[in-house]
C-alpha cells in the first residue's frame, strides 16, 4: 500500500512517499503526480524517507514522470532515499538522469 501525501504545490511540486509503489498501484501514482503537475508544472521533489519498496514498474513510473517534467525545462529530485532503494536506481544508471540526494 502506498501513501503519496502532498507537502507543498508552489513554488515546487514537493510529495512525501510511503508504503510500498509496485506494479499493483504504479498507474495510480503516475495518475495522481502527473495530475499536481499539470495543475502547476514546476520541479518535482519526492520525500522518499518513508517509502518501503519500488519494484522496476516504479521505476519506469519516475522515469516517465521526469520525462514530463524535463519535457518542461523543469527537474524531479528524489529525496531521503533508504539505501537498498537507492542502490536500485544507481544499478539502472537512472541516478544520472535525475537528482538523487543522500
Amino acid at each position: 500500500m502506498q501513501e503519496i501525501k502532498v507537502l507543498q504545490i508552489k513554488p515546487d511540486i514537493v510529495v512525501a512517499l510511503s508504503g510500498e509503489i509496485a506494479a499493483e498501484n504504479a498507474d495510480d501514482f503516475y495518475a495522481e503526480v502527473k495530475a499536481l503537475y499539470q495543475s502547476n508544472p514546476s520541479d518535482i521533489t519526492f520525500d522518499c524517507e518513508k517509502l518501503s519498496f519500488i519494484d522496476s514498474t516504479t521505476l519506469g513510473t519516475f522515469v516517465k514522470l521526469l520525462k514530463c517534467a524535463k519535457t518542461d525545462g523543469h527537474t524531479l529530485r528524489l529525496k531521503k532515499l533508504q539505501p537498498r532503494l537507492k542502490k536500485l536506481f544507481v544499478i539502472c544508471a537512472l541516478d544520472t538522469i535525475m537528482e538523487i540526494e543522500g
